[in-house]
């Protein structure tokens, strides 16, 4: 990650409970678009047993975040999301004015 600040889009979701219903393809490909992207910087995320999710994806500008949200392809995911595969969601975008990492060394116990 760059110094900040950057941009953080956090989507929080609750997945209805649909095996098999092309959610995961989509995901792959608009994490692979994101990287496409002017102004992407990374992505994490995580889904539990329980169906709740949250991906964070960092970009450089808040212009960045709008243009993502605006893509067709990324729009068309969106709707889908809406009509098939979400029982809730909330998107939050905030500024990143601070960051601090840790990583144990891969040779300590």
């Amino acid at each position: 990650m760059p110094e900040p600040p950057y941009f953080a889009v956090i989507f929080s979701s609750l997945r209805r409970d649909r095996p098999d219903d092309g959610y995961g393809e989509m995901a792959d490909r608009m994490e692979e678009l994101a990287r496409e992207q002017p102004g992407f910087l990374g992505v994490e995320s995580a889904r539990g047993a329980d169906g709740l999710g949250i991906t964070v994806s960092y970009w450089q500008t808040a212009a960045d975040v709008a243009a993502w949200g605006r893509h067709a392809e990324h729009l068309l995911a969106q709707k889908r999301g809406r009509d098939e595969w979400y029982r809730w969601y909330a998107l939050r975008v905030c500024r990143v004015e601070r960051a601090t990492e840790f990583a144990r060394p891969a040779d300590s116990p």
